[in-house]
Parts: C-alpha cells; structure tokens; sequence
C-alpha cells in the first residue's frame, strides 16, 4: 500500500462529497483509539471546518487523556480544527435511572453510551450543517460487526471503512498522529474499566483480519492450527450475528394486487 496516495485519495474522496452535498465540513467523535485519530486527522486535511468532540461518559482515564493530547495535537497542526467536550455522565445516569430495571444489562447500557454520543454528534452537525465522519474500519464494519446499531454505526459517511486495522495504523503513523495512540491497545471506550477490543472479542485485529482473507480465499481447513480454528469460529460467529448490522434494514413490500 502507498501510504501516501492512500492518504490524498480518502482526502479528495472527503473533500467531492462535501462539496456535492452542499456541506461544510465534518464533526467526528474522538475516543483516545487509533481510529477517530485517524479519521479526524484525515478531515483535518481536507482544510474544510473540523469540530471534533470529547464525549466522556465513565471514561476510563487514559482513553480521556489520549483522546484530550489528540485534540490538541490536532488543533496545534490544523487552524481548521475547534473542539468542544461534552460532559455526558449526569446525562447517561439520568437516562439509566429512568430505564426499567430489567433493561438496565451491561450490553445494553454500553450500547446505550454510543448511542447517546451518536445524538450529540448529529445535534453539532445539523446546527452547522456539516457531516458526521464515521470512525469504523473494514474488519469492524463489514467483517464482524463490531460496533453499536445507531451508536457508533449512525454517520453520514465512513472515510475509513475500507481499511483493514493494520493499515489504519499505517496511515495513522504516515500522518504523526501521538505516540500514545499509536501504542494503545484498541478500545471502543464503551466500559469504565477500559477493556480492549481484544478483552471483548477473544481475537487480535491482526487475526481478524487473517480470518476475513481466509474466508474469502479459503483453502486447506486441515492444515490450521487450533488457534486459527478458534479465530475463525469467532470471525464466523460474530459475521453471522451481526449480519442485522451489516445489511440494509428489511422492508416488507406489498403486491401491487394487494394495495
């Protein structure tokens, strides 16, 4: 891959449909990972208007500060980009507190979180008429589903999301985004104690992405390890679940006869 014509393409790529849609430029969640490092140092290039937004719910203290040593990396390098941090903890206590007791389980309340930023987002983004920038890459999105339905899932476009994990990082190095950043364990920042992607998933992104190529050009099944085995259980397990993610929401349609 070259990093360097990766970079300007998904740049130019962001700048066309900007100016197709009649936009202004883009807002983008920043979490502490190497992805909305990535994709926010992406927008930045563009030169249109950046807002990227701190949203600390719980937050687990090193996501909080590498996110907050970004922003100000990326402020210090783009006169483009301005920040906002939105306080949402009292917001997520109350919306819990006001939920049955019977709804209030661990999936349910993280997936909450990311969808509780998703609102706060599209409310920056629609009062400046500009877009939201999704942070998911091509494993997450189209290989396991690894993210929240109208959470992180809910943007307007997805600069990043035919990347695999290890070329995120590639392009992220490519640019001089922080070294904390860089060394961190991926997370989606949706637990308190900080748990990665890896904790949650039973599987490295580099594994993953062994998996998805497989899966797409199998051969010999013999010839694995058992370790490759388990991973390839988990990458078809969770492909097959999160398939509701994935694809287009049903629509039932009515025979004209009908009608």
């Amino acid at each position: 891959m070259n990093n360097k014509e990766v970079i300007n393409h998904i740049v130019n790529w962001l700048n066309h449909y900007s100016e197709q849609s009649k936009t202004n430029g883009f807002v983008i969640g920043i979490s502490g990972g190497i992805d909305s490092a990535l994709t926010s140092t992406l927008c930045a290039k563009t030169g249109k208007p950046i807002i990227c937004l701190n949203m600390p719910i719980h937050q687990h203290k090193a996501e909080y500060d590498r996110g907050h040593e970004h922003i100000e990396w990326l402020k210090k390098n783009f006169n483009n980009v301005t920040s906002f941090e939105v306080q949402l903890t009292e917001t997520f206590k109350s919306f819990s507190i006001a939920l049955p007791d019977e709804t209030r389980d661990w999936l349910t309340m993280a997936n909450s979180r990311a969808r509780l930023r998703m609102t706060t987002l599209f409310a920056f983004a629609g009062s400046k008429k500009m877009l939201v920038a999704g942070t998911g890459n091509k494993v997450e999105d189209f290989g396991i589903g690894f993210f929240t339905k109208y959470g992180d899932g809910g943007v307007d476009l997805s600069p990043i999301a035919d990347l695999m994990k290890s070329e995120v990082f590639a392009l992220a190095k490519e640019l001089g985004v922080v070294k904390s950043i860089l060394n961190a364990k991926p997370t989606d920042g949706l637990f308190a104690d900080g748990r990665s992607d890896e904790d949650q998933i039973g599987a490295s992104y580099d594994e993953l992405e062994w998996a998805m190529k497989f899966i797409e050009n199998p051969h010999d099944f013999s010839r694995l390890s058992d370790r490759q085995k388990l991973v390839l259980d988990i990458y078809t397990r969770m492909n097959k679940a999160n398939q509701h993610k994935m694809n287009p929401i049903p629509v039932c349609l009515v025979p004209e006869e009908l009608k």
